[in-house]
């Protein structure tokens, strides 16, 4: 009966465990000409966080990566990745910094773009497919899984003249640019959470949020 009970406890400590990022990867391309495209929001919200955490990134050859390490709100260890690799190629950045600092993939949080949610939401998960996104499909390739937490923001959806790839590489419209600014401090507070308290904290919290471009007028 003792044994059972005590396995019991540790089931259920393994139940309660957080997931607690340690790298926090912006998913985007690194020429001047995809700056502020909608394919680039993981890149920006890379940015927002390095100012905020007074994190500078720099060139890392080791990894392909713009890099910086620093310590999170909380006074953990934390890295910022901005891959150089170019968005198919992502995954390759991923892995030689998690292998250089020999962290698990569950530990990694991966932020981009995704045409279906709208602009002004965002949806963080633990898991999941790629759901066709190209960055993701090669991190998880790269990773070996895709059991690692993501924070997707919404760039809508292209109309039905401009076509998906014209939509994603171009940038967000006038009307969108201050609701953006608005998410990525929203994606600043959920990142923040989820080091503080666990990816599923920040999910109950920012999940189900939306920005729209009447509340900001």
């Amino acid at each position: 009966m003792t044994i059972s009970n005590n396995q019991g406890k540790k089931d259920n400590k393994q139940e309660k465990s957080l997931v607690i990022p340690q790298l926090i990867v912006g998913l985007g391309n690194p020429e001047p000409k995809y700056d502020q495209t909608r394919h680039n929001i993981g890149f920006e919200a890379v940015d927002a966080l390095s100012r905020s955490w007074q994190i500078s990134l720099s060139e890392n050859r080791k990894f392909q990566a713009l890099f910086g390490e620093g310590r999170s709100p909380k006074g953990e260890k934390i890295r910022l990745i901005k891959p150089l690799t170019y968005m198919n190629l992502s995954g390759q950045a991923i892995r030689a910094a998690i292998d250089w600092y020999k962290l698990p993939p569950e530990s990694v949080l991966v932020i981009y773009d995704d045409m279906d949610l709208p602009v002004g939401r965002l949806r963080m998960r633990l898991s999941g497919s790629a759901g066709g996104h190209n960055g993701m499909k090669s991190a998880i390739a790269h990773l070996g899984t895709d059991n690692f937490p993501r924070l997707r923001i919404g760039i809508g959806r292209a109309s039905s003249e401009k076509g998906s790839v014209s939509h994603v590489l171009g940038k967000f419209s006038a009307d969108e640019n201050p609701l953006i600014s608005e998410v990525l401090k929203i994606v600043s507070d959920a990142v923040e959470i989820s080091i503080k308290q666990g990816v599923e904290k920040a999910m109950n919290l920012y999940n189900n949020k939306e920005l729209t471009t009447t509340n900001d007028q």
